[in-house]
């Protein structure tokens, strides 16, 4: 095992094993993605492309693309029949599309159609309704007229003739209407990037690094991938030279990032990247780059962090059965995966307009088969004074815990024989030993820990 010379200072933070941070030596013992499953599509369910989910109190609003079935012009990116709609919900399963009465009527171009639909946000702004993405600005200070910030944009203006541009800002006082902040680019498009910002950009306020945060599209070499950058600014209008964060393995195409604080913990960023495959189309080889089949992964990255974390390269959520997920370009996550009750996350399909769930914490866990294993963790320290594990074991599993001194001794009162074994399934039991649940004399003190486990799962800890 290495150790680290200064512990890990975690506070009261809640930790996932969404990456290595924790772990120091695992004995017969793996780290496991868990898959969503899938749920019954509702009878109002959510369609769309790049989708954004925003979870407002006790409201979920729902941002997309949809195209106007009359526009019969070409479909390149940023198109005048490009519309962005709304949607609202009380439990994130059955939608409204509320009559705002915004448009009426469309006249872009050579598009006119004295029809839209009655949920429209933004139309007649090529490329803007491409690929708009909003996010609830929590930032100290924000005027409430701006409570709303959303942005959109391409690197190339397909019906403007004139030089490149860029990501442009929108704001909005209740998230339904919108203008642009300024004609200028919130962040201009620069050359070097390659066809940057064409998918969906992920922008949101950082309470962890506290600053505004912006991943997008960029394009990585050898061989002109899809890949993703990301920069940052104190004030919303000047940032900093974008980083590329290299997450691509060999080969591979990351066509949206999705990356966003996970909501219980807000330092770490999960991520729900759409992974293109070219060539591949309905199962089959077609011999051109420009058409592939998608799936959906899973990463994270800490805040402040300039890489991803990927425990595992594999897809989290395969096309399935559906054929038409198997069509070019088929699957992509919403931006956001949102806690719809205590004991489970939603993550939302964007074109089939199923629901997926995930267990509170679930993306990633240290796993025990039938063998007892064991983790040794890196020294840290925390606040508080009792630990809650978010944990699964079969019947004839169980968990243990002891806490060891920065020597790696066990500390009297608190070995494995002390502890009061756990079995059974919680999303934040108390661990408790022989001389009581409290650690206050503990915190602040460099201790490691020991899980024992059998047939169990260990999603997440938390000292408070």
């Amino acid at each position: 095992m290495t150790t680290l010379s200064s512990p890990r200072e975690i506070g009261s933070r809640l930790e996932l094993f969404t990456d290595r941070f924790l772990t120091g030596s695992m004995t017969n013992l793996r780290f496991q993605l868990h898959t969503p499953r899938m749920q019954p599509l509702s009878s109002s369910p959510l369609k769309g492309t790049y989708i954004t989910i925003l979870k407002d109190g006790d409201l979920f609003r729902a941002y997309y693309r949809l195209s106007h079935p009359e526009y019969q012009g070409a479909m390149h990116d940023g198109n005048p029949g490009e519309l962005t709609c709304y949607a609202e919900s009380r439990d994130g399963i059955e939608w409204d599309y509320p009559d705002l009465g915004l448009y009426k009527e469309i006249s872009c171009g050579d598009f006119c159609c004295s029809w839209m639909p009655p949920n429209v946000i933004l139309a007649g702004q090529p490329p803007f309704s491409h690929n708009f993405s909003p996010f609830i600005d929590n930032a100290p200070g924000v005027p409430p007229e701006e409570r709303f910030k959303a942005v959109s944009g391409l690197s190339f203006r397909p019906l403007v003739k004139g030089p490149t541009d860029g990501l442009h800002a929108f704001v909005s006082a209740d998230g339904i209407h919108w203008h642009k902040k300024s004609d200028k680019p919130l962040i201009p498009f620069n050359p070097e990037w390659g066809n940057a910002f064409d998918s969906q950009s992920s922008i949101f306020w950082s309470e962890a690094e506290g600053k505004y945060v912006c991943y997008f599209r960029s394009m990585v070499e050898p061989g002109n991938r899809r890949g993703i950058s990301r920069t940052d600014s104190e004030d919303f209008e000047h940032w900093s030279e974008p980083l590329p964060l290299n997450a691509n393995v060999p080969e591979e195409h990351l066509y949206t990032n999705q990356t966003h604080p996970y909501c219980r913990a807000p330092h770490i960023y999960v991520a729900l990247p759409t992974r293109y495959t070219p060539g591949i189309v309905n199962s089959q080889q077609t011999g051109s780059i420009s058409v592939g089949s998608t799936d959906i992964l899973f990463m994270s990255t800490r805040a402040g962090s300039d890489h991803y974390d990927r425990l595992f390269t594999k897809a989290m959520i395969r096309p399935g059965l559906d054929r038409a997920r198997w069509e070019d370009r088929a699957n992509y996550a919403a931006l956001n995966i949102i806690q719809s009750t205590p004991e489970e996350l939603s993550i939302y399909h964007t074109h089939s307009g199923r629901r997926y769930t995930l267990r509170t914490d679930g993306f990633i866990s240290v796993t025990a088969d039938e063998t007892t294993g064991e983790l040794l963790t890196q020294p840290l320290t925390f606040k508080g004074s009792e630990l809650f594990l978010n944990y699964s074991t079969s019947a004839a599993g169980f968990i243990q815990v002891e806490l060891l001194d920065e020597n790696l001794k066990v500390i009297p009162g608190f070995s494995r024989d002390d502890f009061l074994t756990r079995y059974g399934d919680e999303i934040a039991g108390i661990m408790s030993w022989n001389n009581g649940s409290s650690l206050a004399a503990l915190a602040g003190k460099t201790i490691y820990l020991r899980f024992i486990m059998r047939e169990a799962d260990l999603y997440s800890l938390q000292f408070r």
